[in-house]
């Protein structure tokens, strides 16, 4: 009894080993560029979180003073709950002096969550309206 082998077809359909570790590696280089890219752009976008709560401070101590002709000492008396931003990024610190008569907020990345490697590590406004940030730029500008 003989076996004959049959021999195969040359018009066989599929992938070689070669080709498809050509896709993975491009697949490899490509994501090697974004998702560093994609972080970036994810600091920035959440940046915007101590922008506006930043803003929202500095309006209500504008409000307070116009009242009580001296800036609030607490976040509470500015009615914020919580001294951290709306989407919980960033801790948002208020200092002024004994009597009310200047203050400076500050947004700090809360440590351990999205933004704690961020290279703007904390952004402050004050009573003058200057808005300026400690650290360096990683991707657009850390100020607004």
């Amino acid at each position: 009894m003989s076996v004959r082998f049959r021999r195969p077809d040359r018009h066989v359909r599929g992938f070689t080993l070669v080709e498809l570790m050509v896709v993975v590696a491009i697949i490899a280089v490509v994501s090697a560029f974004a998702v560093p890219s994609y972080l970036r752009y994810g600091f920035r976008a959440r940046r915007a979180d101590a922008h506006q709560t930043l803003l929202s401070v500095t309006m209500a101590q504008e409000r307070y003073y116009a009242v009580n002709n001296h800036y609030a000492t607490s976040m509470t008396d500015l009615g914020f709950k919580e001294a951290t931003s709306d989407k919980g990024y960033y801790k948002i610190t208020l200092r002024t002096d004994a009597k009310g008569t200047w203050f400076n907020a500050s947004a700090t990345p809360i440590p351990g969550g999205f933004q704690a490697k961020d290279g703007c590590l904390a952004m402050d406004t004050n009573d003058l309206g200057q808005k300026t940030f400690r650290g360096h730029t990683t991707n657009g500008s850390c100020l607004w």
